[in-house]
Formats: C-alpha cells, structure tokens, sequence
C-alpha cells in the first residue's frame, strides 16, 4: 500500500470542488468565497496552537489535519496548485530559514 500524500488530499479536493455544494463540504466552503474558506481556515490553525500548548498530541494530529485540508481548499479557490506551493518550499531551501526571513525585510 502506497502512502497516502498532500497530492493525494489535493487531488481530491480538486475532484469534491466541481460538486455540488449540497453534496460535498469543499464546494460548499468555495461556494460561499474565499473568506468562508479562509475564515475556517484560520479557525483550524487558532485550534492546532492551542493543541501543540496544551500538549495534547491526538487533538494536534487531527487539527493539523484539518489545517491541511482548509489550506488545501483555499489554494483550490484562489487557483493556487499545491505543486506551486512546494516549488516556493524548495526554493527557500537553498538557504537557511534565518537567511531567508532576513531576505524577506529588504
């Protein structure tokens, strides 16, 4: 069995965003704007911080999980491929991340 990847997850976000929004949660967050989207997003980040706080691994696996997902569907609305997303990654690790913050401030 193959591992399952953030391609993977991507790919079906992708596929649930072309449904009908009664049907499928991720064209009902695109359905309802990027701000829906990003909002929930933003909410399932505030909940993974306050799962890595506490030390509470189980609720910090599953929060990251959905802020995989939301980031995911936020990029689908915007047109933004994930594929985009980790050329930028592997951009910035030609340098240290020290390096690449100072570089951000110029």
């Amino acid at each position: 069995m193959t591992a399952f990847t953030l391609d993977d997850l991507a790919r079906i976000v992708a596929e649930r965003a072309s449904a009908p929004a009664a049907e499928s949660y991720t064209a009902k967050l695109l359905a309802d704007g990027p701000a829906k989207a990003a909002k929930k997003l933003g909410e399932e980040a505030v909940e993974a911080v306050i799962a890595a706080i506490s030390g509470d691994r189980a609720n910090l696996t599953a929060e990251a999980a959905d802020v995989l997902y939301h980031l995911l569907v936020v990029l689908q609305g915007a047109r933004i491929p994930l594929s985009d997303v980790m050329a930028e990654l592997e951009r910035r690790t030609g340098r240290s991340g020290l390096a690449e913050k100072a570089a951000r401030k110029l």
